[in-house]
């Protein structure tokens, strides 16, 4: 696990965007996973702007996203489907047929979403990149405490905590169901990008890098994939014990990729 740690949240948004480009300019056909929630979103922005630039096409890219919640249309203004058309999709030029969420119609059965899911994932070869956030308690995509660290795509009943954070502050619906990538669908990605910031994540944050590997904090499970990287802003990082040596881990890795690059693996 690779942990970086930036001045602020919109510095972890430029080295996200950053390693995203690098990857897709390498492989302009990159399968990438996508995560939705208040953290990406300034990520998102800056993508946007690099592909105005010209700096980068997502014609030929192919995106699954971590979840979706259950009980709303695709055309909801509260559901993962509009708000990647709204922060992402719709300025951009990737080909819509080529965004995927594990979304479930009226009157399908939601059990069947998630091995549908999971054969659309590997039909595509897999996730080059998987980006994510991480829950106040630990959860990634929408893997809560508990949750089977060899998960695959499934329903997944929220926690209380999870529903108020998620709470649109209206009387609008809010789901207690979501269909979720599940936490081995999460570690078959080739390349796990989370992005940390404030200081209502840290605690979360230190039990992911410094704690046990343990249900309680499914996050922590990255301690495990070989190539993890972890954006954090000061604040994600205030609860760390050994931030001196992330740094310094940090300016040794700086000076490889200068002379060597990254995504070595492509």
């Amino acid at each position: 696990m690779e942990v970086i740690i930036l001045e602020n949240s919109d510095a972890v948004a430029q080295q996200g965007a950053q390693l995203i480009c690098e990857l897709i300019n390498k492989k302009p056909d990159a399968v990438l996973g996508l995560a939705t929630g208040a953290t990406p979103i300034t990520m998102y922005q800056q993508l946007i702007a690099r592909h105005k630039a010209n700096e980068i096409s997502f014609k030929d890219v192919t995106t699954f996203n971590l979840d979706e919640c259950l009980g709303l249309p695709p055309d909801s203004p509260q559901s993962y489907r509009s708000y990647m058309q709204r922060e992402l999709f719709t300025h951009i030029d990737i080909n819509v047929k080529n965004t995927h969420l594990p979304c479930c119609s009226e009157g399908e059965d939601p059990r069947a979403v998630g091995p549908d899911y999971e054969r659309n994932i590997a039909a595509a070869g897999g996730i080059d990149l998987q980006v994510l956030g991480i829950g106040a308690n630990g959860h990634i995509g929408f893997n809560e405490p508990t949750s089977s660290m060899a998960s695959r795509t499934r329903i997944k009943t929220l926690t209380a905590q999870t529903i108020k954070d998620n709470e649109p502050g209206n009387d609008e619906f809010q789901p207690r169901l979501a269909i979720t990538m599940g936490i081995g669908t999460i570690m078959d990605a080739r390349h796990i990008l989370l992005l940390a910031t404030g200081e209502k994540k840290a605690a979360a944050v230190q039990a992911m890098i410094e704690g046990p590997i343990t249900s309680s904090c499914p996050a922590s499970i990255l301690q495990m994939h070989r190539y993890a990287t972890v954006l954090l802003d000061r604040s994600a990082a205030s609860k760390l014990n050994l931030e001196d040596y992330y740094n310094w881990v940090c300016r040794q890795n700086e000076k490889l990729y200068e002379e060597y690059g990254g995504f070595t693996e492509w």
